[in-house]
């Protein structure tokens, strides 16, 4: 096959139900196409891959580094794994639907080579979505980084006490706060936890974060929208036991006087989906909204 991808990595999460003869059924897919096969070492690891199907691949520890196209098997939770592993190499992702929601896995699994055969040879839709890049710093020495597709969130820990803190954009005090912490989102992540806290929902082409209260104890802090070349800082005034967020699936105790410091990362994340996939039709299917009456 003809196609603009030559090598191709395919991406999944340990133990995700029934998954194993998909990815037998990629893999001959992709061999009889005549690509170069990556298998990210963990799913070799974790015995997710028979031996004879092993031999059709190279297995890599850095799948990002070693593609030019990641397939992503699985729901939301693998994808935004996935992201992060290919977002600093600038690699496109594609994503199969193991999942329940799949906001972000658009392929139905029924239907895996019939659309992925399109969209390799060109037939395919892009989305470039931002993300976040964040460093904490405590005493003026940063103690961890990290990015995120979806959001970073500063929230109250175990114990469920109240955390305050003050935030910043570009330096200007914008306000000081107590609530069970703050959600800063980016268009992607508008549809996740930032739309259960009362957060506005931003089509993915906009360039824009929201800061998102977490119950707050005065009611009339609401959520914000600012441009995605602001730069924020949290300062945290008291922490209790809280702790900072990334995309729900890593997370840092912080302490009182720490700093979070977010801003866009240097790269999009380049997600390509069939070309009959529809935005509005997504959010519709997804949070069940009315369908079309005439």
């Amino acid at each position: 096959m003809k196609s603009q991808f030559q090598r191709v990595g395919i991406l999944t999460r340990p133990r995700t139900p029934d998954i194993i003869p998909v990815i037998h059924d990629l893999i001959d897919f992709l061999n009889q196409a005549d690509f170069e096969i990556y298998l990210d070492k963990q799913c070799v690891d974790e015995k997710m891959v028979a031996p004879e199907y092993q031999q059709k691949c190279y297995i890599s520890e850095r799948i990002g580094q070693d593609c030019d196209l990641i397939l992503v098997l699985g729901g939301d939770g693998t994808f935004l794994s996935a992201a992060r592993k290919a977002a600093p190499y600038r690699i496109p992702l594609i994503g199969v639907n193991q999942g329940h929601l799949g906001f972000l896995t658009q392929i139905n699994r029924e239907n895996m080579v019939e659309e992925l055969t399109k969209m390799f040879m060109g037939q395919y839709l892009a989305d470039e979505c931002i993300l976040l890049e964040t460093a904490v710093l405590r005493d003026g020495e940063e103690i961890y980084h990290g990015i995120a597709l979806n959001d970073t969130v500063v929230s109250r820990g175990g114990t469920g006490q109240m955390i305050e803190f003050e935030v910043f954009i570009n330096d200007e005090f914008v306000l000081s706060q107590r609530s069970d912490g703050l959600i800063v989102s980016t268009p992607t992540g508008s549809t996740a936890y930032s739309l259960a806290a009362g957060g506005p929902i931003l089509q993915t082409a906009i360039r824009a974060f929201t800061l998102v209260p977490i119950c707050p104890q005065s009611m009339s802090n609401r959520p914000i929208v600012i441009p995605d070349n602001s730069e924020i800082r949290i300062l945290i005034t008291k922490a209790g036991d809280a702790r900072v967020h990334y995309d729900g699936q890593s997370f840092l105790d912080i302490q009182s006087l720490d700093e979070i410091v977010i801003h866009r990362y240097r790269h999009n994340l380049r997600v390509l989906h069939p070309v009959d996939y529809q935005y509005y039709k997504t959010l519709r299917q997804k949070l069940h909204w009315g369908e079309q009456i005439v």
